[in-house]
């Protein structure tokens, strides 16, 4: 593991895994990558229960992490891969929470079909449960979760191992940070609110005749 992306998810994660893999840092892990991939995301729900074992497993193959699930066992993975590079990519509060509720927390309260099983066991042991303690939907309460998480994050990883990153700052601290050459093409910007809700419904209608695995 070289990069691990300790932002919570709806800062910008879509857009800083197609920017990593751009650079070379791919696969990178991201939540879009867990659906179907029920293994995967049994692994992480193990890990998440406290079998810290499944980790290596959940990611294998992959090069960095970024988004859910990853973000959750980020000091797991600072310890597992010391030579990694860190990144905490943030966004205004009140604008995460409010992206966040209208899309994730949308679709986590909408019928899931049972194909995705795997997969909602998943993030509810990593997030709507295992971060926010199913508070989620009480708003003060989950600014809180993501102001300390980020906090945790500065307090603990050395600054020189360490980016903050807004996704609006494009390819220059990035590249700076991980040493690499700036691409001749725009930072990706991917996967804002009104994309993932048109998205969204689609893949879960796939998922619907995905087979209980």
């Amino acid at each position: 593991m070289n990069v691990i992306g300790a932002g919570f998810g709806r800062t910008g994660t879509l857009s800083l895994k197609t920017a990593l893999e751009r650079l070379g840092e791919g696969p990178c892990a991201h939540m879009v990558d867990m659906l179907g991939d029920d293994e995967r995301c049994r692994h992480f729900t193990r890990a998440a229960r406290g079998d810290r074992a499944g980790l290596t497993k959940a990611f294998d193959g992959y090069r960095a992490t970024v988004d859910w699930p990853g973000c959750y066992f980020w000091r797991e993975l600072a310890e597992q891969h010391p030579k990694a590079k860190i990144i905490l990519t943030v966004r205004d509060p009140e604008e995460w929470y409010a992206s966040a509720e209208r899309t994730i927390w949308t679709i986590w309260n909408s019928p899931l079909p049972p194909g995705m099983k795997d997969f909602v066991e998943m993030c509810d042991a990593t997030n709507w449960t295992g971060a926010f303690g199913g508070r989620f939907g009480d708003r003060d309460h989950a600014i809180d979760v993501y102001l300390r998480h980020n906090e945790a994050v500065r307090r603990t990883v050395p600054a020189d191992r360490l980016l903050e990153f807004a996704i609006g700052q494009g390819w220059e601290p990035l590249c700076d940070f991980l040493n690499r050459p700036i691409p001749a093409e725009p930072f990706p910007r991917l996967n804002d609110s009104k994309t993932f809700n048109a998205d969204m419904p689609e893949v879960v209608r796939q998922m619907e005749d995905a087979p209980d695995r």
